[in-house]
């Protein structure tokens, strides 16, 4: 697999309080309150506030959480076209970004409308700390680049291009990003979607 270089692809600044705007607007048009939303997504209501507020922006696992509790998907929330294709060139693939510097992602997938794996290149700045997660499902991680601090519950990994992570979801994990340049890092995760319909 080619790791993708910063000429292949273009990054493109996130805009976390249009975003928020749009959670915002979505969870009124439902009728729903931001303690509701949040228990609904396992999220603390601080946190989701802040979201909405633009203050801070979500990894990839709560934005399917937040988009599964509002019924709708992640495209819907990010304007961007939802496409299924059972084939993604390596020059076709979507992009979009969260966050204002330089965390943005590469979408390998889903091939299909009900699909359980959620496959992504995720593109990380220098110093880079990622949300504190706990919720159900399953990820696996190859690094591609640069070098990252795992943390999985009492364990800490320090990770190099080429090591990989697999793991169960509900044990509590964030990761930080080392060194002076950015990760580059190849994830498939489950759908944080609970029986009930809910997210986790």
């Amino acid at each position: 697999m080619e790791a993708p270089s910063e000429r292949a692809k273009p990054k493109t600044k996130g805009k976390p309080t249009e975003l928020g705007q749009s959670i915002r607007r979505r969870r009124k048009a439902m009728g729903l309150t931001l303690d509701q939303v949040a228990k609904l997504a396992d999220l603390t209501t601080g946190f989701l506030s802040q979201v909405e507020r633009g203050i801070s922006s979500p990894s990839l696992t709560s934005l399917m959480a937040i988009a599964a509790a509002l019924q709708t998907s992640i495209e819907q929330l990010l304007s961007v076209p939802e496409v299924f294709s059972e084939y993604v060139p390596h020059d076709g693939r979507q992009t979009y970004s969260l966050g204002m510097r330089g965390r943005f992602y590469e979408k390998l997938g889903p091939g299909f409308a009900g699909a359980l794996f959620h496959p992504q290149i995720v593109h990380r700045p220098p110093g880079h700390v990622s949300e504190k997660m706990c919720h159900d499902g399953e990820a696996f991680c190859y690094l591609l680049s640069g070098q990252l601090e795992y943390h999985l519950g009492d364990q800490v990994f320090i990770m190099s291009p080429g090591d990989v992570i697999h793991h169960d979801t509900m044990v509590r994990h964030y990761s930080v990003v080392l060194g002076e340049i950015e990760a580059v890092e190849l994830w498939v995760t489950t759908s944080p979607i609970k029986d009930s319909g809910s997210s986790g």
